[in-house]
């Protein structure tokens, strides 16, 4: 009888086409599974996607387009059940059927994330439908760039990011980390801005939130670890998706396309790291922003504020 279930299946029989042992094949295999199953990484062993998602209900917010989207079709091609949160339903009903027609396993479910009793409604209904979620990708977000001096009579503009970019996962976080912790496995993942490792000049409200967020997960990680879960963040760089449309200046910069950002989500799902970034992103990190010369590294951003 044909295994319905997806991601790489291991035959009770080997075949040996090269003369060596056909042990070792069903053992990098037994291993692989092992390591799916419990969550761990082995040095030498890199699992891949399938065996890190096949069987396992992984919830993405702004999986409408973009950036969420992309990753939602990865994720479920690789044999996950998605759950797709936005606030359009039609967009949502779109993407989870063309994962659908891929012969994956999709599910709509619209939602305002800035509005806290809609969240609790999303997590009820997710928790009551499949028990819970083992992945928690927080990719949602809301980006505003606007000068200081243009945001003195703005401070709605800071609330409003902070709402979706950071009190909207925290909420999700908090609701479905119980769960978690309670089956000893799970993994939370935040798309964050690689402006967080660059202090990126005209973005204080966007960037603010998502360096909020990631204060939060890096307190929270040491409590967690033990029971199992582990948290991620990915600094994204830009990426071309409708959020940067309204930027002029962003049609001159070099970007990633929604698939090749989505792949630094795969990349923190697979290897569960505690922070995927790009090279510059790191350099950044390293250099820019923990230099020594603030007054220098301020007169440097002045420059790309243009």
């Amino acid at each position: 009888m044909a295994n319905s279930r997806k991601g790489p299946q291991v035959s009770d029989t080997t075949e040996n086409r090269g003369g060596g042992s056909s042990i070792l094949p069903l053992a990098i295999n037994t291993v692989a599974r092992a390591v799916r199953r419990t969550g761990r990484r082995l040095p030498g062993v890199r699992p891949s996607l399938e065996d890190s998602v096949s069987g396992r209900t992984v919830l993405i917010t702004g999986a409408s387009s973009g950036i969420g989207r992309a990753a939602a079709i990865k994720l479920g091609a690789a044999g996950a059940t998605v759950l797709l949160v936005a606030r359009s339903a039609e967009k949502l009903e779109e993407a989870e059927r063309e994962i659908q027609a891929a012969s994956g396993t999709a599910h709509a479910y619209p939602c305002d994330l800035t509005n806290e009793d809609d969240i609790d409604r999303l997590a009820e209904q997710v928790i009551a439908e499949h028990g819970g979620v083992d992945v928690l990708v927080n990719n949602a977000g809301r980006s505003i760039r606007r000068s200081i001096e243009l945001s003195y009579d703005r401070a709605h503009d800071f609330r409003r990011t902070m709402e979706l970019n950071y009190f909207a996962p925290v909420k999700l976080i908090l609701r479905l980390l119980p769960g978690m912790r309670e089956r000893k496995w799970g993994h939370v993942v935040n798309v964050s801005s690689m402006g967080v490792q660059t202090n990126v000049p005209r973005f204080s409200a966007y960037v603010a939130s998502k360096a909020a967020l990631d204060a939060f997960s890096r307190c929270i990680a040491s409590e967690i670890v033990d029971d199992g879960v582990h948290v991620s963040t990915v600094y994204m760089p830009l990426v071309r998706t409708p959020m940067i449309e309204p930027t002029d200046l962003y049609r001159r910069f070099p970007a990633l396309s929604p698939e090749e950002a989505a792949d630094l989500i795969v990349k923190a799902i697979v290897e569960r790291r505690k922070r995927v970034s790009t090279g510059f992103g790191r350099f950044s990190d390293g250099h820019i922003c923990h230099g020594a010369d603030d007054s220098g590294r301020d007169r440097q951003h002045r420059l790309q504020a243009v």
